[in-house]
């Protein structure tokens, strides 16, 4: 084969290769994220409680952070096309696992898989995506594949599960990842390995971590407060969370135009983080309106702090994969403290706003203009819903249906369960404010790490 036969078949890999291994990047990375709407479905269909169901989130997260340091050191001391190519094959198998998992056991083992694939297919894609471009694009692409992965995920999970099923959102991985395979084996390794010649990064590594906890927050409590606390529909929630990506794609143009440097840029991201969890403690009503500012200064946060500081945890580093590993597993480990810390908050606060909501819901249905035979029975029958999904916010729903009242008493009984919902949706907005205000502390917490201490000496000896 000719020089010029070679070249054009080089730029044709390319082309292909490049951006499937991008989406490859984004999808993983999803994952950490993408079935924050569907575990209610999930709950609904396996069983268990929102505790138990926190660990579809946590198992993958948690494997992820532990795994990808190791695997990034493999792939520096390997062919990572090979490596990488295996991994994404195991988290296309891990995947189908998951579609077809019976038992919430068995999902959340098909989640560790999914997420030791995912570990080598990360730091493989990081090495090849630099081998197929150049340093600069090739880290661009990774890092940015990964933000809006990120971002993306519970939108793209939301909608899937409400249009089909929760099971959807594994099966329509496993094309991707299949496609990616020949993608990965297709570029060749363009450079010798490189020991390691660098230290982690610690302060953006420990910034990201702190900033994923926080972002905990924002993606995964968010949901549960739409769907579970204030009775959204998954197609609703999927369209109301969509402003973090939104925001967070309009982030970089922002940076690019205000150029205040990659830690002012982290700072200033903290900041809008912390604003915006403060917003979501806070809101005056369970309408939705009141999410979209918030959801907008955490996407914008979200934005300007994860490129940034994953840049900055990467630049100049070799070799580039184990640098790549590290700040992942920052990442990942910042989404198990994150979880570690809210959910055991966030369930016992709602279990500890029963007994005031219980009381308040006895108090409008005294008072309701209902025969008192009707509110016997519907006292029973609300008493039974708040008693079958402890631990949860109840649907009360099912209560009114079952109840027979007399034609004229129909428009009260409306009334009476509209300003029960309404009830019940100001004791969720209520069991979520800590968590929310504990993730804005996060948020917060991660400005410190960013502060030039070094430079602080100096002037103060000056």
């Amino acid at each position: 084969m000719d020089t010029g036969a070679a070249s054009g078949k080089s730029v044709l890999v390319r082309r292909v290769a490049v951006p499937l291994l991008s989406l490859t990047v984004g999808v993983v990375l999803a994952d950490s994220a993408i079935v924050t709407l569907a575990l209610p479905e999930i709950l609904r269909h396996l069983g268990g409680s929102v505790a138990q169901v926190a660990w579809v989130l946590i198992a993958f997260n948690l494997v992820l952070a532990l795994i990808v340091v190791p695997a990034a050191w493999a792939c520096t001391r390997l062919n990572p096309g090979p490596m990488c190519a295996a991994g994404i094959a195991v988290f296309a198998g891990a995947s189908a696992a998951c579609a077809l998992a019976g038992s919430m056991e068995a999902l959340i083992a098909a989640r560790c898989v999914q997420a030791l694939g995912g570990a080598f297919a990360l730091v493989g894609c990081l090495e090849l995506l630099v081998a197929a471009t150049d340093e600069k694009r090739g880290v661009a692409r990774w890092t940015t594949a990964g933000v809006l992965g990120t971002a993306i995920g519970p939108v793209a999970g939301g909608l899937l599960t409400e249009a089909i099923s929760w099971q959807s959102i594994f099966v329509v991985q496993v094309p991707i990842a299949v496609l990616a395979v020949p993608a990965a084996l297709a570029i060749p390794r363009n450079s010798v390995p490189a020991m390691d010649k660098h230290r982690p990064a610690i302060a953006p590594n420990v910034a990201l971590m702190l900033l994923s906890a926080a972002l905990t927050a924002a993606l995964f409590l968010l949901v549960l407060l739409l769907v579970e606390g204030w009775g959204r529909s998954l197609a609703t929630a999927a369209l109301t969370v969509s402003v973090v990506p939104v925001a967070a794609f309009f982030a970089t143009p922002l940076a690019r135009r205000v150029r205040a440097g990659p830690r002012s840029e982290s700072a200033a991201g903290c900041l809008l983080i912390a604003g915006g969890l403060v917003g979501l403690a806070i809101p005056p009503s369970a309408h939705l309106a009141w999410t979209i500012a918030p959801q907008a200064l955490i996407g914008l946060g979200l934005g300007l702090t994860v490129d940034s500081l994953t840049f900055e945890a990467l630049r100049d580093r070799l070799p580039r994969a184990m640098h790549g590993g590290w700040t992942i597993g920052a990442r990942h480990a910042g989404v198990v403290l994150g979880l570690a810390l809210l959910t055991p908050v966030f369930t016992a606060d709602l279990v500890d706003a029963q007994v005031p909501a219980q009381e308040a819901i006895t108090g409008l249905v005294l008072d309701a203009p209902l025969r008192m035979q009707d509110k016997i029975d519907l006292a029973k029958g609300l008493s039974d819903q708040l008693q079958s999904e402890r631990g949860r916010v109840p649907d009360l729903h099912p209560a009114f249906a079952a109840l027979e009242v007399a034609p004229e008493q129909r428009q009260a009984a409306q009334t009476l369960e509209r300003n029960l919902d309404e009830q019940l949706e100001r004791a969720a907005t209520r069991a979520f404010r800590d968590s929310f205000l504990i993730g804005a502390a996060l948020a917060l917490a991660a400005l410190v790490p960013l502060i030039p201490f070094g430079l602080l000496r100096k002037r103060v000896k000056k």
